[in-house]
């Protein structure tokens, strides 16, 4: 849980008022600027969401008198208003200060720009409060493509991720991979801290690819675009050699990956495999996608 008192740690806001209320949780990762609530719009007011007030929102309450501006706050101060951020060190009217007060609303300040803020903010909100799962597998970076490489205990995907990283690859996450929903088609996945830049090899152990392959062998995350599926092989299963079977997708978190199964079996290079399924499949996905691709 993300409360308001972490986010003034995070980010050194000034609490001006409703110190009470730093314990509040902070459950959206969007932000809100109530300009059109402050003009009367109550239908948009959104009250579980950070309120941001920059110059257009303290500029608008400038109009009003004091009675009429302590009743337009009122409106949209609500108890269920997590916290308010003041932008730029504007001043801020004495109204909002005792509202805060009284309805234990911590009031913010800081001298970033609003702009600013909302990009610092959304971004630290995205990944501390997106939906997210653990999955065992591997997380690569092919050719700019984020592939994670699913199977059974002992089937591989260590070994050809290592593969895959001194073919000039990069490892993302190995073992487990931390999978959040960033927004409504993408998921981004990366390693659990203690496995950051860790790969377990059976019979190698546990090897720091940065401390074999280098810093540039690595990243802390990349968008899950391709799923591999590693498979045994088994004799009187009918596979696919024609490349003609409907494309496959996983669903995670609400969101479809496409996925494709590779039979692993002695003699195969796994890593030259998903090479060529990447470069194959991944392009034939984009293709069918997103037509507009075509046309440009």
């Amino acid at each position: 849980m993300l409360t308001v008192n972490q986010l003034v740690d995070r980010f050194n806001f000034e609490v001006l008022a409703g110190h009470v209320g730093l314990d509040k949780a902070i459950r959206e990762y969007s932000l809100k600027r109530p300009s059109a609530e402050l003009a009367g719009y109550l239908e948009h007011l959104t009250p579980q969401r950070i309120q941001v007030y920059g110059r257009t929102e303290l500029g608008l309450l400038q109009q009003f008198d004091d009675s009429e501006r302590r009743s337009k706050l009122a409106q949209v101060m609500i108890s269920e208003v997590p916290c308010v951020i003041v932008t730029r060190g504007l001043t801020i009217p004495l109204e909002f200060i005792e509202l805060a007060s009284e309805r234990k609303i911590p009031l913010l300040t800081t001298p970033r720009s609003t702009t600013q803020l909302f990009y610092l903010l959304i971004r630290y909100l995205i990944n501390r409060l997106a939906p997210s799962t653990a999955i065992q597998g591997v997380l690569v970076d092919v050719y700019g493509v984020g592939v994670m490489i699913t199977g059974g205990r002992g089937i591989g995907k260590s070994e050809a991720a290592l593969e895959l990283i001194k073919s000039g690859h990069l490892l993302v996450a190995a073992d487990v991979v931390k999978v959040r929903r960033v927004d409504e088609e993408r998921l981004l996945g990366s390693a659990p801290e203690k496995l950051l830049h860790r790969l377990e090899v059976q019979g190698l152990g546990i090897l720091d690819v940065t401390t074999l392959f280098g810093a540039g062998s690595v990243r802390d995350e990349k968008v899950i675009n391709f799923i591999v599926h590693l498979e045994e092989w088994q004799q009187d299963k009918a596979y696919d050699h024609l490349g003609i079977d409907p494309p496959k997708t996983r669903e995670i978190l609400g969101i479809a990956v496409p996925e494709i199964s590779i039979p692993v079996r002695p003699g195969r290079n796994l890593a030259t495999l998903i090479e060529v399924a990447v470069i194959k499949n991944w392009n034939n996905y984009k293709r069918r996608a997103m037509p507009s691709l075509r046309e440009n």
